[in-house]
């Protein structure tokens, strides 16, 4: 198997910290393949933050003792765990291609990666075939498991109809008068499902609302001025856009300046992101989710006072939303790794038998509770949090916070989100 320099780094670390006992199961590591964009706009404020977490979480569980129980285990069982980071730049065909690299290369034991919608949407089918465990960390797009069933294949982070039917609820239940909405949301999976969950869902409350615009630019255009205009011309009352990364950042520095954000209630899906280095660009009363109980809206549990601990003493920014993915997704792999061994460290599961352990499966992490309760146990649900940005003091703070129940916000087992939305979230 090939060793890249973040295995040689973890195996150092490991011998520098861990007891001598351990040292024994050098030889034999649970390698992990990351994948996050390291490169273009979504780097800085996803892929970064999300490689900062997985380096986080490999230094501290191959320490051992770091992580609150029942987490705090050496590695992986007792195996200490290697990462080979991957960038998730380059579209589709070239992460299909990384992927069977990662697998019949480079020998990862498992996967863990993906942010675009798109990409998952390619590579499940592939991990499938190549029979390879694959966590699926923050594409929200809900049609991986309502159009296909996969044995190796997990999300343990909730889909976007969750984001998108929270939102829309959150304005039903905070905007007491509002006669018209528009959308900005990107050209591709993740927008155009998000657009039609939070438009269909808002429907549903309100049948008698008008749509304005829906402007739906590609992914990473980069300018939103034509749309900004189109959008500020049709007058909405609400504005509704999932962009993320460095769209988002772009949306914001070209839209607040023009006033998108005072004339109309904006609601950021994926806002979080952008409040740790666009905070003095967002108005106040913009609607902002974490897409879950993530960063700002985290719970106060050990596993949380650990993560911020950890990631604040690698980072001089805070954990946002994609750090949290993937450290639950890592917390999920770790979970269903020991939970395989059922008590025997000696023992070495198999990927089935890994598999098997997580599929509809409850454990807890930073974020608070995550049940793996959808898509025949291998899609997570939880809770969704929306609030209101508030100015005090020259810091950025949140007011009206409203937490809707995992139930409330995702479809029942064996309904499709669209089909849910449509039968009026029942």
């Amino acid at each position: 198997m090939k060793k890249s320099r973040s295995l040689t780094i973890a195996a150092i670390f490991l011998s520098a910290t861990a007891p001598a006992g351990l040292l024994a199961q050098e030889s034999k590591p649970f390698t992990i393949g990351v994948v996050t964009f390291l490169s273009g706009a979504p780097a800085g404020p996803f892929g970064i933050p999300a490689k900062i977490a997985a380096e986080v979480f490999a230094e501290q569980v191959n320490a051992g003792g770091k992580l609150p129980a029942p987490y705090d285990k050496v590695g992986f069982g007792g195996r200490p765990i290697e990462l080979v980071v991957i960038d998730e730049a380059g579209g589709t065909t070239k992460q299909v291609s990384e992927l069977r690299n990662l697998v019949e290369q480079q020998g990862v034991d498992m996967i863990v990666g993906y942010t675009s919608s798109g990409d998952c949407l390619a590579v499940a089918p592939v991990a499938e075939e190549l029979k390879t465990m694959t966590l699926l960390f923050d594409c929200g797009t809900p049609r991986i498991f309502e159009e296909a069933d996969y044995e190796y294949v997990f999300r343990p982070v909730a889909t976007a109809t969750m984001d998108n039917a929270g939102a829309a609820l959150y304005v039903n239940e905070t905007v007491k008068k509002f006669n018209t909405y528009a959308g900005i949301n990107q050209n591709y999976a993740w927008g155009r499902d998000a657009w039609n969950d939070f438009e269909g869902t808002l429907k549903s409350l309100r049948p008698e609302v008008t749509l304005t615009t829906s402007q739906m630019p590609k992914l990473g255009a980069g300018q939103y001025n034509t749309e900004i205009s189109a959008i500020l011309g049709s007058k909405p009352d609400i504005i509704h856009s999932s962009f993320w990364g460095g769209d988002l950042e772009g949306l914001v520095l070209q839209g607040a300046p023009r006033d998108l954000f005072k004339n109309a209630t904006v609601v950021l899906t994926a806002g979080e992101t952008a409040i740790h280095r666009q905070a003095k660009q967002i108005p106040d009363g913009t609607i902002i989710g974490a897409r879950g109980p993530n960063g700002i809206f985290a719970p106060e549990n050990a596993y949380n006072d650990w993560f911020k601990a950890a990631y604040n003493a690698k980072s001089a920014t805070p954990p946002s939303y994609p750090s949290y993915h993937m450290v639950q997704t890592l917390f999920a792999a770790k979970f269903a790794y020991e939970k395989a061994q059922g008590g025997d460290t000696a023992k070495t599961p198999t990927t089935e038998e890994i598999a098997a352990a997580l599929k509809g499966a409850t454990f807890q992490g930073p974020s608070g509770e995550v049940k793996m309760s959808l898509g025949k146990g291998n899609q997570a649900v939880q809770e969704m949090v929306y609030g209101r940005t508030k100015t005090v003091d020259g810091k950025l703070t949140f007011v009206d916070v409203i937490r809707y129940a995992p139930e409330r916000v995702n479809p029942p087992e064996g309904m499709t989100s669209h089909e849910w939305i449509k039968n009026k979230l029942k």
